[in-house]
């Protein structure tokens, strides 16, 4: 995400995460993954105290660390400085579809392992976490397709934000569902998510200056106070390190 103008776009819509579900929906054809690049960085910005948990069914660290050193954010240096922890989920499977409790024992030491490095961390950190999944849909994948386990997980993790206070960001490939109804697991996390970000293409195709669409959906408390639904539209364009943010009709 490039610094200034476009950055803080994208945070004076989303504004603070704590004690909340930001849920990511992107699409094979237009990817949401900047979207969480841009996150992490802020998150490990260093003029706080935040501390990321990091769950990735999708890459491997290596793999995190060569963009966000691209955006001025070195990964290897923060799990150093225990702000940053990595969860490594790519060969991870449940056990046998026929074993339904070996595979819900599976998730529940997941979560017993967040719960212990947040544990871990000094009292005044504590509230200062925010747990990322990359992605939802591999998740089921992993668990076997127990859409219920993968709700179950998310929501002990969904517990977090209201008892500790951190927040929770999640990705999700929401067109691998296209040829169905909306199943109950995509239903949940948009019920349960405070903040909502769809990563669309443009309805008209691929333009020279603009790649694709986000529409930021944030609703719930604002500064102490009840609020109503704010939505933001804004077409964005990636470039080699960084992703361009600006609102539809200033670009030509």
């Amino acid at each position: 995400m490039e610094h200034g103008a476009s950055s803080t776009l994208l945070d004076e819509a989303v504004g603070s995460l704590a004690g909340r579900l930001l849920l990511l929906h992107d699409s094979v054809e237009t990817t949401a993954a900047f979207l969480l690049h841009h996150f992490l960085k802020r998150c490990l910005s260093p003029h706080s105290l935040n501390a990321v948990v990091f769950i990735s069914f999708a890459h491997p660290f290596s793999h995190y660390d060569r963009i966000l050193r691209k955006l001025g954010c070195n990964l290897a240096a923060q799990r150093d400085n225990n702000r940053f922890f990595f969860f490594d989920m790519l060969m991870w499977e449940c056990p046998d579809e026929a074993e339904e409790e070996k595979r819900r024992s599976a998730l529940v030491t997941l979560f017993g392992k967040i719960q212990k490095v947040i544990s871990a961390l000094p009292q005044e950190r504590k509230s200062s976490v925010t747990i990322m999944i990359d992605d939802i849909s591999l998740m089921e994948v992993a668990a076997r397709g127990s859409m219920n386990l993968v709700i179950d997980f998310l929501h002990y993790c969904h517990t977090l934000t209201s008892e500790l206070g951190c927040s929770l960001v999640a990705l999700n490939h929401e067109d691998i569902y296209s040829s169905t109804e909306r199943p109950t697991l995509v239903l949940q996390m948009e019920y349960l998510a405070g903040i909502l970000i769809k990563a669309e293409p443009l309805t008209t195709g691929l333009a020279k200056d603009v790649h694709g669409q986000l529409k930021v959906l944030n609703r719930g408390t604002y500064d102490g106070a009840e609020s109503k639904d704010r939505i933001h539209n804004f077409h964005f364009k990636v470039k080699e390190n960084c992703v361009e943010l600006f609102f539809p009709g200033s670009r030509t």
